[in-house]
């Protein structure tokens, strides 16, 4: 048989890692088994290794480009909101984040709420603990670049923030009350905009995930 091209090669490389990164998202990078991985992708088990060296160096390049493709949109929204009479960025940003869709969409989602405690349990030092400690210093990079002037862009208040946001979608996703779900995002979105809702009204609503 003719030799696999370095295109091809190339092109079967990123459909395992584009579905991976959604698995890991969606199941946690512990749950994922390298068979997955390449079935998820449309190719068998046995070409792995001329793609990767490891479970763990696929898994880490998987949530790296997860972490790249939530810093993209952020970029986006960034660029959208900049000029306009609208909502600022952050808001619109906020409102996406901590939307109900968001919540319920986790392969589409926010790989630092989805591969947090999975990062927590691994060693220092290892691909997969290297890459989301990287990947959460690009969100906050994000965070501070789509700051109004008068919330200020430090450092410690995008990690805040980011830290609020991630810890809000992990409980949000973790109750078994829907009522109290949807009163963590609020509550998060009320804390975080520079224009809470008024009592009563809420101020998520159902967006594209981000």
């Amino acid at each position: 048989m003719p030799r696999m091209s370095r295109e091809v090669a190339e092109q079967h490389r990123q459909q395992v890692i584009q579905s991976t990164s959604r698995l890991i998202r969606e199941k946690g990078a512990v749950g994922v088994t390298v068979p997955e991985a390449m079935a998820s992708a449309g190719l068998t088990h046995g070409g792995f290794y001329r793609h990767f060296t490891s479970k763990d160096d696929l898994l880490a390049q998987a949530l790296t480009a997860a972490f790249a493709e939530r810093r993209t949109a952020m970029d986006q929204i960034t660029e959208e909101h900049s000029e306009t009479d609208g909502p600022s960025a952050r808001t619109a940003f906020l409102t996406m984040y901590l939307s109900e869709l968001h919540r319920d969409h986790p392969a589409d989602g926010c790989p630092a709420a989805a591969v947090a405690a999975d990062a927590a349990r691994s060693e220092p030092n290892t691909p997969l603990r290297t890459a989301f400690t990287a990947g959460l210093r690009d969100l906050a990079a994000g965070l501070r670049q789509m700051d109004d002037p008068g919330h200020g862009s430090a450092e410690d208040a995008s990690l805040a923030d980011l830290a609020l946001l991630v810890g809000t979608l992990l409980l949000s996703r973790a109750c078994d009350d829907e009522a109290l779900s949807r009163a963590f995002l609020k509550a998060a979105h009320n804390r975080l905009n520079e224009h809470p809702a008024p009592a009563g009204e809420s101020s998520v609503t159902p967006a594209p995930a981000v």
